[in-house]
């Protein structure tokens, strides 16, 4: 599919691309260079990573680990 710049550097999605995607009038896409090209997305895509592995039995060893390592510098003589 191909189309054409226009004078603000808009181009237009065309709809089959918008449908199969799910981006709506209003909605946010993020764009980014790949290479040789530039890629879109709709922006939903990206979860913030805040939060995103609350729950986990990740955050608990990660938690314990930094402990750990803050409890393990302050036991080492001072330079």
């Amino acid at each position: 599919m191909t189309r054409r710049v226009g004078p603000k550097g808009q181009v237009v999605i065309p709809k089959e691309l918008r449908e199969e995607l799910g981006i709506e009038p209003g909605g946010e896409v993020t764009f980014w260079l790949h290479g040789d090209h530039i890629a879109v997305r709709p922006a939903w895509h990206r979860r913030p990573l805040r939060g995103r592995f609350r729950g986990s039995p990740l955050v608990d060893e990660l938690a314990a680990e930094r402990s750990a390592d803050r409890t393990e510098d302050n036991l080492r003589p001072q330079a």
